[in-house]
């Protein structure tokens, strides 16, 4: 008789759990044993304690929201977790059950027809957790900008047209000014710094409805500021906190920040949702796929319908689409020259799409292979053009043309 090889498969909910235990060993039909859990911690440690006593291998739940994140800490080191994507253990309509979604779980486990998803150990989602956090603070600092632009508007204050930086130096000494009851507007174009392309005659004429400014405008407009002294403040202890989590890995960073478009923001934020050698994925192409950069393929009756990208990691796809338009404005980088190449034939949009794959790839090759990177941009650009000189050579004595090299004074001239 075979030894007995448990499964357990997880519906997860917000407040409880399904959970159904049974023996794979034997093949045939499947005999579940089923239990339900609540989600608080002393619930958790009950299913791991559960779990344990009926000697479970392998636990396997669906990706539900944030909801599966406790579970899988609870069972974490105790059983290999598996985690699913909800859309490949969907039932029929009108056939869905709790406990028969987690019987379900484990029959297409067991037949592998589950998409499991990657999930890195603890440490890296710890990575995860601080470079996200710092890229919404990002985002509400923009949209904390755009607030403010629109209630200087509301205040008829033209201060952004006549600086770069809305939340520069001189235009953050300006607004706490105005903020707190300043309302002369030569007074306010002198808080300015002396590089400001706008003169002061300039300024003045942009605050000059600073005098009627009512007094709820400034309120809200000291709201702002403080607000926006609150989120960069957060920015700076990210920063500072990533750093140190990724000190180890140091060299890894700064081999991929060396990368045209990277910088050492993006390269911590690639290496957060990656790896800091990239070492779950056994290929570069097998990363792409996983981003979701690659080209996708929509067949039917041997007729290709779509070559649109697969839905991939968005923090990933968000990141390779920021540094590829970054990397294609670096003169004379392989990035550029690739793109004015692809341009002209697809269009912005793909091309972009089509750097950001390359970069992908050559982010694995960095992070896995630890070697650096160094750009022949210009270096490839020449043998190019030397390369189809010398083709156009041989097709044109192909043709029966006669090619006279030119002279040193022709080619001085």
């Amino acid at each position: 008789m075979s030894e007995a090889y448990r499964v357990a498969g997880i519906d997860v909910h917000k407040s409880m759990l399904a959970v159904v235990v049974t023996d794979v060993s034997g093949g045939g039909e499947f005999h579940f044993q089923r239990r339900k859990f609540g989600t608080v911690d002393s619930e958790l440690k009950m299913l791991s304690q559960w779990l344990a006593e009926l000697g479970v291998r392998e636990a396997v739940m669906e990706s539900t929201a944030q909801y599966w994140k406790p579970v899988w800490r609870q069972l974490e080191g105790q059983c290999a977790l598996h985690l699913a994507q909800a859309q490949s253990n969907r039932a029929p309509r009108g056939r869905k059950r709790d406990f028969q979604d987690a019987e379900r779980l484990v029959r297409r486990h067991v037949a592998g027809e589950l998409i499991l998803s990657f999930v890195p150990d603890a440490e890296q989602r710890l990575w995860r957790t601080i470079t996200r956090t710092k890229y919404q603070l990002t985002r509400d600092r923009v949209r904390l900008q755009n607030q403010l632009e629109s209630l200087l508007e509301d205040a008829r204050l033209k201060l952004d047209t006549c600086v770069s930086d809305l939340l520069g130096v001189s235009s953050r000494r300006i607004l706490q000014a105005i903020a707190k009851g300043e309302g002369d507007p030569a007074v306010l174009a002198a808080l300015a710094e002396e590089t400001l392309r706008a003169t002061p005659e300039q300024l003045a004429d942009a605050l000059h409805a600073a005098r009627t400014m009512s007094p709820l405008h400034r309120q809200i407009l000291q709201l702002f500021l403080d607000r926006l002294d609150l989120i960069e403040r957060q920015l700076q202890t990210l920063h500072r906190q990533i750093a140190k989590a990724l000190h180890q890995h140091q060299q890894a960073v700064l081999r991929l920040a060396a990368v045209p478009g990277f910088g050492v923001d993006s390269a911590q934020q690639v290496i957060a949702e990656v790896g800091p050698t990239a070492a779950t994925f056994s290929s570069s192409q097998q990363l792409a796929s996983w981003v979701g950069v690659c080209p996708g393929r929509e067949e039917s009756a041997e007729v290709s319908k779509s070559n649109r990208s697969p839905k991939g990691n968005r923090a990933m796809r968000r990141v390779l689409s920021q540094v590829a338009n970054a990397a294609v404005k670096s003169k004379g980088s392989i990035f550029q020259l690739h793109y004015r190449r692809l341009v002209t034939r697809l269009g912005h949009n793909k091309a972009i799409w089509a750097i950001a794959h390359r970069l992908c790839k050559l982010a694995w090759t960095i992070l896995h292979r630890g070697i650096d990177y160094i750009e022949y941009g210009a270096e490839r650009s020449l043998q190019a053009l030397q390369r189809r000189t010398a083709k156009q050579l041989r097709e044109l004595r192909g043709l029966g043309y006669q090619i006279i090299p030119p002279t040193k004074n022709e080619q001085l001239a």
